[in-house]
């Protein structure tokens, strides 16, 4: 079964994908924890990595029936077709999500430059690097057409 992008409304990301699992579909929604500062206090909250999109996992029959989970939207299309993600893709967002990245091996990194994502405890084969800041790097994941930033220590 192909991975499809799953238009969300803004904010219910993670509701839409708790509620897509409790009708037994299988779902990718990776969050990451960022820090908010309010006026009166900081806190940690946890944020999708893909705003309003959530990664389901279904048949094409069966591909209406997410419509009835309040917050689904619709599909992505990319040329007239629902935009399917491959399952190496997904695999990266889902070892992100869930992965203590360790020091595996210590290599110098230059924009352009194809890397072995293993190096990052990442299952995937190879990402492509866009840009580099500190001890930080962006990764492209050219089908979704989005950038992970990846923490190098």
């Amino acid at each position: 079964m192909p991975w499809y992008v799953l238009i969300t409304k803004p904010k219910q990301e993670l509701k839409v994908a708790e509620r897509l699992r409790d009708n037994g579909f299988e779902v990718c929604c990776p969050t990451r924890v960022e820090v908010r500062q309010w006026s009166d206090r900081k806190k940690k909250v946890t944020v999708p990595l893909l705003p309003s999109m959530v990664l389901i996992n279904v048949a094409e029959k069966d591909r209406s029936q997410v419509f009835t989970v309040p917050g689904a939207v619709r599909y992505l299309f990319w040329l007239g077709e629902p935009a399917v993600v491959p399952e190496k893709e997904v695999q990266v967002l889902k070892d992100i999500n869930s992965q203590k990245q360790q020091v595996i091996s210590t290599e110098k990194i230059e924009v352009g430059q194809e890397i072995d994502l293993k190096a990052f405890g990442l299952t995937a084969k190879k990402g492509t690097v866009k840009y580099i800041s500190g001890n930080q790097c962006w990764v492209v994941l050219q089908n979704l057409g989005y950038v992970i930033k990846l923490k190098i220590k």
